[in-house]
């Protein structure tokens, strides 16, 4: 008897606007992957927790195909959390589409095709999970990969500001993000603290939310 042909649990697969990274403001296809095992107590994307269809490689390379965008993000949820999305990131590699991830830092990023764009948080105390983050990824972190904190207070900014200092990664990785919790902090006063710390960290907000209403899907 025949294996049945692999399938990932996709959420959506749509294009729009980058919001976040140094990739902002360009045209993307994400696709999202459903299942998270983090629950941040600010997650937006908690709709992609379960819901989602199963479809193929074949299937789902022909639905970013059909967008004809060089730029693709896989998403979550947590998207390393179903081992197929690893042949999926060096397919669309092979393809020549230039692709990022978005993933949590709780799992391993170590076997992730080289070629691809690492996007990884780690938890400030404000999410709930910080004791979920895996620092043994951050010596596989290179110059093109990118850590995001995201930040809800000062307790978060300076628990941030020494992970950076600890792990050096302004030198480690491209650029460390700052990103304000939307609806919790003043994203002026996170720019404030890194004015007067005068750290070489991009400070970014979700330009998505500002565009559309902060609960659209699909965008």
């Amino acid at each position: 008897m025949q294996n049945k042909t692999p399938t990932l649990t996709i959420n959506e697969i749509y294009r729009s606007i980058q919001g976040e990274s140094t990739w902002a403001g360009l045209p993307c296809v994400f696709v999202r992957l459903t299942f998270c095992d983090l629950r941040c107590n600010y997650c937006d994307t908690a709709y992609a927790f379960y819901a989602g269809n199963k479809m193929t490689m074949p299937e789902i390379i022909e639905r970013v195909l059909a967008f004809d965008c060089s730029l693709v993000e896989i998403t979550g949820g947590e998207p390393l959390l179903q081992k197929g999305v690893l042949p999926l990131m060096e397919q669309l590699c092979d393809l020549g589409k230039t692709v990022l991830i978005e993933t949590s830092g709780a799992h391993d990023i170590s076997g992730i095709d080289r070629r691809v764009h690492r996007i990884m948080d780690l938890k400030t105390p404000g999410s709930g999970e910080a004791e979920r983050n895996r620092y043994e990824n951050i010596p596989h972190l290179t110059r093109s990969d990118e850590v995001k904190f995201v930040i809800g207070s000062r307790e978060d900014y300076l628990w941030s500001r020494r992970k950076i200092e600890e792990f050096d990664l302004v030198n480690r990785c491209g650029t460390v993000l700052f990103s304000p919790i939307f609806g919790r902090i003043q994203p002026r006063q996170i720019v404030e603290w890194l004015l007067e710390d005068n750290l070489r960290v991009r400070f970014q907000l979700q330009m998505h939310k500002f565009i559309w209403s902060p609960d659209t899907k699909g965008v």
